[in-house]
């Protein structure tokens, strides 16, 4: 469970209010204002009575013939999310994958905001590879963080580097880390690690791609 504001939100919840949030900010952008559970959970991938669930440990929503107000639901589940206020992201290895990360474009509009980039190749530091930011020398890690007063790091190192990174990170008092790093970072408890493992999902699929193919 995951304490936010007067209740104890389950973690799974947590992980499916993004989804909620998604749909509602489509459904506010083809100017709808109203929409039912059914369809809500529709848009969002999941059952209606799993995504009446969810909403319950945020308070009552929705008027039984009407539905749910979008942009009030929608301004809810950002708070719960934590996404009153603009999130400050380091992106930490300027590989291709970071520099692809670098270059989303879609932050801001979510509430994030990449302030700091940086990166252990001398052929990477200096550069702008965002045609903004330049990419700071990775000693300068605890330096750039409070001096950006960054809040969340994306990590893209390559995985022997990513466990002595995220421990200096932590150290640094940042607590929330994107990995895209192949490991299994040990880091103390009061860490939130989230890990987006590439090739594990592309091996996932290929097991169900296999599974379909006649033998």
């Amino acid at each position: 469970m995951i304490e936010t504001g007067e209740a104890a939100v389950p973690a799974a919840t947590v992980r499916r209010l993004p989804r909620y949030l998604r749909a509602l900010a489509d459904l506010q952008a083809a100017g709808v204002h109203t929409t039912s559970s059914t369809d809500l959970a529709e848009a969002s991938g999941c059952g209606p009575a799993q995504l009446r669930k969810d909403l319950s440990y945020l308070g009552s929503f929705g008027t039984r013939g009407v539905g749910y107000e979008v942009a009030g639901l929608a301004t809810v589940i950002a708070g719960a999310l934590g996404l009153g206020s603009t999130h400050r992201l380091a992106i930490i290895g300027l590989g291709n994958l970071g520099q692809a990360l670098a270059n989303y474009s879609g932050y801001a509009k979510r509430g994030f905001e990449v302030v700091a980039l940086l990166d252990v190749s001398p052929a990477v530091v200096g550069t702008r590879p965002t045609g903004g930011l330049v990419v700071e020398p990775l000693d300068a890690l605890e330096e750039v963080l409070a001096r950006e007063a960054v809040t969340m790091v994306i990590l893209a190192t390559p995985g022997a580097a990513a466990q002595p990174v995220a421990e200096r990170v932590v150290a640094a008092g940042v607590r929330e880390i994107l990995s895209f790093s192949p490991v299994a970072l040990q880091l103390p408890d009061d860490a939130v690690v989230r890990t987006v493992d590439v090739a594990g999902e592309l091996q996932i699929l290929a097991f169900h791609a296999a599974a379909r193919t006649p033998r």
